[in-house]
């Protein structure tokens, strides 16, 4: 039985379709979040593509075997009888000639001969191709293009940026377009991720002194500077503090010493724990893994190996140890908490390593530009009860269960966070009185939009939100999901006439009672609308 789509993961499908049908020309990514499934998009859009041109010949690349493996699995879930193979070298298998190839990047690479005519690449985890003209990535896709001049690429990943360059997109790039069909607030929302939740902890890791290169921290002076015993006799014993009656730890440690010491101090507390790293054999490595997923280990200390192709949902405690300048492996980090849980609501992230504070939650991380990391401040305070994160304005603790309510004399320390904690929930609301439609021709494009402003009862507020219903491509397709929603949530008639007349017949209609928004730069970005007690519509 054909496995089913969810609807998020459908739009995914439609938004590349209508980005190629609106571009002859140009490799478009894919950004989902993690979690959210893009092996099941990466087989739709195998099956679709086999299925109606039977001759096609697609080549599924990914950096390491486990994602190989997933993709896979998922492949055969939803086409039982899919014509793939396999080639890589860390899983014995190099089977070619299959309409469909699943392979590693490392396997693949020298092989372009063998792999002849190939119509479509699809790359999971895309971030990971090189922004410049070099590469094994690139260095393949340039061989199947001189193959095959009309070789279309598709490119997947949570995190569509690179350390020390910027976007994907950003030039030089092989990616040309970023599709963003579903945002990480939306799937907690509708019960597919789970949420994290932050706490301030005491100790924080110092790496003054520590040099870069590349952009990111030394890794042998990173270790040097954080892999002190006294130090990681805090670590654990707050982690410990903190976890209660949580049942899988998850620590992201700085080098293979650091996470061999953290698993050592954690047994001497009588806590079960493992360590995995770039050095465990596969078959321990299997077996470590196979017993902290059904919980005969407590703890897993890993250093550089679990940020992908790991899955765990029911991990309920992430540590991090291991301060990064990456906003990409600090995502990956926190991914790892995202699946929703057997026995608990959320996953417990304990920032050790200060990665919150210098990227931002991960609901609204800004990429690092191509010259450094984007390090963003926002005072916070803890609740004194319970050591939630909160936002400096906040009257009572947003911890469910606590609702602590704040003094205004009581003085509290300044963290500087980019937000509230790592899920970004401290964003600005308005209680909307009325709202104006209006034509807006954007000065620098000079395309067309809609502008929508809501003012609150004192008129002395207001929040802009723009809508590019006249764009292509999937932000025109988005906008005008959006624009059909607030029509119908706003009880207005039947839109008929000159873009005047619809303007005036929206401007009558009702506006939300609330709308939450976040704000980058000058301009807003509307994420929640509520309209009445009962109905809430997102972003």
């Amino acid at each position: 039985m054909q496995a089913r789509l969810r609807q998020y993961q459908t739009d995914a499908v439609q938004a590349l379709y209508a980005w190629f049908r609106s571009n002859k020309s140009g490799y478009p990514c894919i950004e989902m979040p993690t979690g959210s499934g893009k092996s099941h998009v990466i087989a739709a859009i195998c099956r679709d593509a086999v299925t109606q041109w039977p001759d096609t010949k697609i080549l599924m690349l990914t950096h390491v075997k486990e994602l190989i493996e997933q993709n896979a699995e998922k492949m055969i879930h939803h086409w039982e009888d899919a014509p793939l193979g396999i080639f890589s070298a860390g899983m014995r298998q190099k089977t070619l000639g299959m309409p469909i190839t699943f392979a590693s990047i490392q396997s693949i690479r020298d092989r372009s001969e063998d792999l002849g005519h190939v119509d479509l690449i699809l790359i999971d985890e895309c971030h990971l191709v090189s922004h410049k003209h070099q590469g094994s990535y690139r260095n393949l896709i340039e061989k199947l293009t001189t193959i095959n001049p009309t070789l279309r690429v598709i490119g997947l990943t949570a995190t569509p940026y690179r350390l020390g360059h910027g976007l994907i997109t950003d030039e030089p790039a092989i990616f040309s377009d970023i599709i963003t069909p579903v945002s990480i607030e939306e799937l907690i929302h509708k019960k597919f991720l789970a949420p994290l939740r932050s706490k301030l902890t005491k100790h924080q890791l110092n790496v003054k002194g520590v040099h870069r290169r590349g952009g990111e921290f030394i890794e042998a002076e990173l270790q040097a500077a954080v892999n002190i015993h006294s130090e990681n006799v805090t670590v654990v014993d707050e982690v410990i503090n903190f976890a209660e009656d949580r049942k899988s730890w998850l620590f992201f440690c700085s080098g293979i010493d650091h996470a061999k010491n953290i698993k050592d101090l954690l047994e001497d507390r009588g806590i079960t724990a493992e360590t995995v790293t770039g050095k465990t054999s596969k078959k321990d490595r299997e077996t470590i893994i196979r017993d902290f997923k059904s919980g005969k280990i407590k703890a897993l200390t890993n250093a550089n190996v679990l940020t992908t192709g790991f899955d765990h949902p029911d991990l309920d405690l992430i540590a991090m140890l291991r301060p990064t300048l990456s906003p990409g492996l600090y995502v990956q980090m926190a991914g790892r908490g995202l699946r929703p849980k057997t026995h608990t609501d959320h996953c417990l992230v304990l920032d050790f390593a200060g990665v919150v504070q210098t990227h931002g939650p991960i609901t609204a991380v800004n990429p690092p530009t191509k010259h450094r990391a984007v390090e963003g401040e926002c005072p916070m305070k803890a609740c004194p009860v319970c050591h939630e994160l909160n936002v400096l304005s906040a009257r009572f603790c947003v911890a469910p269960g606590c609702g602590h309510e704040f003094v205004s004399e009581q003085k509290f320390s300044n963290l500087k966070l980019r937000q509230d904690d790592i899920m970004g929930a401290g964003r600005n609301e308005l209680k909307v009185s009325s709202w104006l439609w209006r034509k807006h021709t954007s000065q620098a494009s000079g395309k067309d939009m809609i502008t929508v402003t809501y003012y609150d009862a004192l008129g002395s507020n207001s929040v802009i939100e723009y809508l590019t219903v006249f764009h292509e491509g999937y932000s025109g397709q988005k906008a005008k999901e959006t624009l059909a929603s607030m029509i119908n949530n706003s009880g207005a008639a039947k839109l008929e006439g000159s873009m005047e007349e619809c303007l005036q017949i929206l401007n009558k209609a009702t506006p939300p009672t609330c709308v939450k928004y976040t704000k980058d730069g000058r301009f807003f970005r509307v994420r929640h609308r509520e309209w009445g007690s009962a109905h809430e519509d997102r972003a």
